[in-house]
């Protein structure tokens, strides 16, 4: 039988984040001194996690053992869609890249010491911390294309390289660091590991950080310079030459999240789209009367419903153990995209209110654009994605396992 309706326990949850988002949350917006710089009104992020851990819905993502809810993959999703109505959200729950990820890689590959050492502070919401992996001298989109090195020194980790648009990095406590550790051309992706690095360690250096199109995370996106950097062996995560197979499980419950991030916004860029359509007359009717304005209303309903049936279809084949790189795949490409079609549409309905930067649309804009590159190119999934159907093709079979496998 199919079911799509929420547990109890899980609605219960939900409704109380609503509140959370509607009472608390959004009225806090209004305190961010500058929306570029969240680090200088933190104290604003600080309550609402005060108040996150009074109402029981602070680390959803967390084992409860960690202080979280052990709130799975299709309920995170569903956490996520919510908190996508404004980035304060997911930072007071801190459910927020890169830090809810860093928690996951800690979880699944840690060691009990690294554990206590950097996640138990990142759980408290402590520390905040960053993933270095992207570098800016090499196509990023192929990971076996990264340059920063790793190489043993009596019992230590000497890295070398510098890398980029490394979310978080501006006061992060510690980082992890992608590197290479082997050399052997024929172990491809099995050649890099994950280290754990601090921040205040000799050699980490943010170079600066450039002005990027879109929202600003805490700690900017900036360029880091790694010189000589010298880590204990036991700073590994994981085993080594493990790097993108973790990475992979990380991967996983964060495109899917993000996922459902974009599908919160885009839902608040139509509200707001529906909204004008009701307020704002052209030729003697309202914009609601407008058949083609009615249209771009319409697409992107269907674009937010089959979205979140996307989402919610991936998230239950990871919560169930079932194979689902391809779901995930499809979801991160045809959510991005749809994210930047109600965008678009959105900008259109407002007019020139579209492109003012100092309101909701155009920020949602940008933000739509760069969707479709960070957690892998469209391009990219889309290759991934007819690698699987061409695989069944070429054995004789149906590609219907490829597409959903509904």
């Amino acid at each position: 039988m199919i079911d799509f309706t929420t547990p109890p326990e899980l609605e219960e949850l939900l409704e109380r984040i609503r509140a959370y988002i509607a009472q608390d949350v959004l009225p806090a917006e209004s305190e961010i001194e500058d929306p570029h710089d969240i680090l200088s009104s933190w104290h604003v992020v600080e309550r609402l996690r005060d108040r996150a851990r009074e109402l029981g819905i602070y680390t959803p993502h967390l084992p409860e053992d960690w202080g979280g809810l052990g709130i799975g993959v299709l309920g995170m999703s569903l956490i996520s869609q919510e908190c996508g109505v404004s980035g304060l959200a997911s930072l007071g729950l801190n459910a927020m890249a890169p830090d809810e990820g860093n928690m996951h890689t800690l979880l699944i590959a840690g060691s009990d010491e690294q554990k206590e050492r950097f996640l138990r502070p990142l759980a408290e919401g402590a520390i905040r911390s960053c993933f270095a992996m992207t570098e800016p001298d090499v196509a990023s989109s192929d990971p076996t294309n990264l340059q920063t090195t790793a190489m043993r020194d009596d019992g230590a980790w000497v890295i070398n390289g510098r890398k980029w648009c490394i979310t978080g990095a501006n006061g992060a406590a510690f980082g992890i660091v992608v590197a290479k550790t082997g050399d052997d051309e024929a172990k491809g992706h099995r050649n890099y590991s994950l280290i754990l690095v601090p921040t205040d360690t000799p050699g980490w250096e943010v170079e600066r950080d450039p002005e990027w199109m879109g929202s600003h995370s805490p700690g900017g996106h900036p360029i880091i310079q790694l010189n000589d950097v010298r880590v204990p062996a036991e700073n590994l995560l994981g085993g080594e030459g493990e790097g993108f197979v973790i990475a992979q499980k990380r991967l996983a419950g964060g495109r899917l999240a993000h996922a459902m991030r974009w599908i919160g916004v885009a839902q608040r860029a139509l509200d707001l789209s529906a909204k004008r359509t009701l307020e704002r007359e052209t030729f003697g009717k309202h914009l609601a009367r407008h058949q083609m304005i009615q249209a771009f209303l319409a697409d992107s309903a269907i674009d937010l419903y089959a979205s979140r049936l996307m989402v919610l279809h991936a998230a239950w084949k990871v919560e169930h153990g079932l194979p689902h790189r391809q779901e995930v795949a499809m979801v991160k490409t045809f959510v991005s995209e749809a994210f930047g079609r109600i965008a678009d549409r959105a900008v259109q309905i407002h007019g020139a209110a579209g492109i003012a930067m100092d309101l909701p649309i155009a920020r949602i804009y940008q933000d739509a654009r760069a969707a479709r590159i960070y957690d892998g190119a469209s391009e990219v999934h889309r290759m991934t994605i007819a690698r699987e159907l061409l695989k069944l093709a070429m054995n004789g079979e149906s590609t219907r396992q490829a597409c959903g496998a509904l």
